[in-house]
């Protein structure tokens, strides 16, 4: 085969081969193929697109270009989760230890954040001594041994998709359906587990703007899974506001175990049980959806999860008081703002991504990759849309690291919202949820 045949056939709007597929991504790992062809390869998908067929011949060619890990020794079946990313989006840090407590192993993978949406890596890092960077003997010792571990992605997982992903953002080929759904399903399926339980963001602060875009994003990712033996389901959950109430990182680490002390904000703590409970149905941990979110009810009410959660900060190094007393534990911001509402209405409105870029530049987050980040600064929330608010009461809370940058955040968080005269209906938690089982 060549390189050049390839391109060109995919160029043309033809089909590629499982054969093509296979042999480009394995030449293009090794070094054989050169960027600028894999370049001219990626801008051909972006324009002609792919078939499921394809997209899941390519996504399983990524997964199996470095190593994929086996958890079958320790257990006969697992359970990942992914999130598209969003604003205040620190369900992991709950949905983990809710899952683990079930005895259904944990195990994940996850990234760092880049622009308006958090990473789960840098809220980890927030608790002192925290390691992320974890050898695949420590990952593998820590699932055996307590079931749960949140780590970051080993150079040997999906190596394809590292090189590609790095191409694509060079060459303006990110926002294509295909590369998308294949970057994020490689790295699931190099993850070893048996069911993927996907949680696909929509709105204004997150990647998928439209219900629409969103629903093909997660149909196409369901039928990868199914193509290559997953059982699956994907929500399609709202991004028009942010998730919670903090927006950060520590802050969000606080808010996570005060939710797994069960004293989260209400939207939260249902958007963790929904998550979980579907993990723990794929998990075959319960019969019905009902007796699945019951039994996480269950696991979050008897504090089960929270010692989960523990044991997972002691067996990655971190400091363990902050499961007792986070605020004292966790960094905090020298300087603390209320924003107050400049008049009475309903909220209509929070641009979740804009609140999100209110905190990057408040050095709470990266602009480019390799930007060093100020784990104490954030944003509280303390209204969401449809509420009623009077004249000066409160709608935000800056966590900064110097005067300075009170008047500026106070004015972009502002700006974020709308408002109504009249009554506004809440936003909905989800729009849809999408499932299909290869076992089926």
């Amino acid at each position: 085969m060549r390189a050049v045949d390839i391109i060109a056939k995919k160029r043309d709007g033809h089909e590629l081969t499982d054969a093509e597929i296979e042999w480009f991504i394995q030449h293009y790992t090794d070094d054989t193929i050169p960027d600028y062809q894999a370049a001219a390869w990626a801008m051909a998908v972006f324009f002609r697109g792919m078939t499921p067929r394809e997209t899941a011949t390519l996504t399983r060619a990524m997964a199996h270009s470095g190593a994929v890990l086996d958890l079958h020794h320790i257990a006969p079946r697992t359970v990942d989760k992914h999130s598209s990313g969003g604003v205040g989006d620190k369900t992991t840090l709950v949905v983990g230890p809710l899952v683990a407590a079930s005895g259904l192993p944990v195990a994940k993978m996850s990234g760092r954040g880049l622009s308006f949406t958090g990473g789960t890596l840098d809220k980890l890092e927030s608790i002192p001594g925290f390691r992320v960077g974890l050898t695949h003997e420590e990952f593998m010792r820590q699932v055996a041994e307590i079931g749960l571990v949140v780590a970051g992605q080993t150079a040997d997982l999906a190596p394809a998709d590292g090189k590609l992903y790095a191409l694509r953002d060079a060459t303006a080929t990110v926002d294509s359906i295909p590369l998308i759904a294949s970057s994020i399903m490689s790295k699931k399926l190099a993850g070893g587990a048996d069911a993927i339980v996907l949680d696909v963001k929509v709105g204004n602060g997150a990647f998928m703007q439209t219900l629409e875009a969103a629903r093909e994003l997660a149909t196409l990712m369901v039928e990868i899974g199914v193509r290559n033996g997953r059982d699956m389901t994907a929500l399609i959950s709202d991004m028009n506001q942010p998730l919670g109430a903090a927006v950060g990182n520590a802050v969000e680490v606080q808010e996570a175990i005060e939710t797994l002390q069960g004293n989260g904000p209400r939207d939260f703590t249902e958007h963790c049980l929904t998550v979980a409970a579907h993990m723990l149905l794929l998990g075959e941990k319960a019969e019905t959806f009902d007796a699945a979110y019951a039994l996480a009810e269950d696991f979050l009410r008897t504090g089960k999860a929270l010692e989960k959660f523990k044991q997972m900060v002691a067996a990655q190094g971190g400091d363990v008081r902050v499961v007792e007393t986070p605020a004292t534990i966790l960094p905090q911001a020298p300087i603390k703002a209320v924003v107050q509402a400049p008049q009475a209405g309903y909220i209509a409105g929070i641009k979740a991504r804009d609140v999100g870029m209110a905190v990057v530049l408040l050095g709470g987050g990266r602009e480019k990759k390799g930007d060093p980040i100020d784990h104490a600064v954030g944003v509280l929330v303390h209204h969401k849309v449809g509420d009623f608010v009077e004249r000066g009461e409160p709608l935000f809370t800056i966590l900064a690291r110097t005067e300075e940058q009170i008047a500026p955040t106070q004015e972009r968080l502002l700006a974020t919202l709308s408002w109504s005269d009249t009554p506004v209906e809440p936003l909905p938690l989800f729009y849809d949820t999408i499932q299909a089982r290869a076992s089926a």
